[in-house]
């Protein structure tokens, strides 16, 4: 409650919490910046395809069990299902529509996430499902005086490794350079004689097989349901717009922004918690409109 004291334990507890699931939303929106930087595509069906990466984890470990080595396979096959599940949607559907008006395009994304949230009902059923950490992440280790849980640290390392990754595809690589290039002038890079529309059609599937990879990460701290992506949609585009649009490194100061005032509005003020983020985009955007950090598309 609001005026209570509170030790230093428990406010660093606090905020290890809020980064570690910030984790998760960075990676998750880092996908979603990406989509949107060079396809200028409002996808509001990454937040299904978050779910499918969850369902697809919940699956996938039921089938080599929850040992070490059954994880890693999970953590690696399942971004690949929802990679799979994207790649024929932009085939199928999406390489038409690029040139269509951003509404239509948010339209069309919509209608896609309720078909897909059909699907996952239809493939896995309304049931609730819950994924094991693999023993050698679970339980805790003291840190700062409280116990603090293997799996948080674990994502804790496993988000800069996403954004230095990402970073380094999108700058030192042929294709991330192409990409890039493409958000900037797409007739440009055609005349190059590079194939644009799988240009497209691979940044697209990168971004979704981040949603992939966040859902099959936050599948043994959660349980998996039918709308869970219906609150991480709407974080992620928060997200993306407070951190600059196309840039990694605003999605991952944005996602540690709303993580970690959502955790700290636990710890003070309990039964309005979900406020504090809210509350901190509406300051930032203000403050910022254009975002925290420049866009770089």
């Amino acid at each position: 409650m609001l005026g209570q004291s509170f030790s230093f334990a428990d406010l660093a507890s606090q905020i290890l919490v809020g980064l570690s699931r910030a984790m998760i939303l960075f990676i998750v929106c880092s996908g979603l910046s990406f989509v949107l930087g060079v396809l200028r595509v409002p996808n509001v069906a990454h937040g299904a395809l978050y779910m499918i990466g969850a369902f697809s984890a919940f699956s996938i470990s039921t089938l080599f069990g929850s040992s070490t080595t059954g994880f890693w396979l999970t953590l690696i096959l399942a971004p690949l299902v929802v990679a799979l599940v994207s790649l024929i949607a932009e085939r199928v559907l999406f390489c038409h529509l690029y040139q269509r008006e951003h509404l239509m395009l948010l339209l069309f994304t919509f209608s896609l996430s309720l078909i897909l949230g059909d699907l996952v009902k239809i493939v896995w059923g309304a049931e609730y499902r819950s994924v094991l950490a693999p023993p050698i992440l679970r339980g805790s280790i003291p840190l700062f005086g409280s116990a603090f849980p293997r799996y948080s640290l674990f994502l804790l390392f496993v988000g800069p490794l996403v954004a230095v990754g990402l970073w380094l595809f999108v700058n030192k690589t042929r294709m991330g350079k192409i990409s890039r290039a493409a958000a900037v002038d797409r007739e440009m890079v055609g005349a190059l004689g590079i194939n644009v529309s799988w240009v497209f059609a691979a940044a697209f599937v990168i971004g979704c097989y981040l949603a992939g990879l966040g859902g099959a990460l936050v599948a043994p701290t959660i349980s998996i349901t039918l709308g869970m992506d219906h609150n991480i949609i709407i974080e992620a585009f928060l997200i993306v717009t407070i951190g600059g649009l196309g840039n990694i490194w605003g999605a991952l100061v944005g996602s540690i922004l709303f993580g970690v005032t959502h955790s700290l509005g636990v710890l003070f003020w309990p039964q309005f918690a979900i406020v504090f983020p809210y509350a901190t985009v509406v300051i930032v955007l203000l403050l910022r409109p254009t975002g925290l950090l420049k866009s770089v598309w």
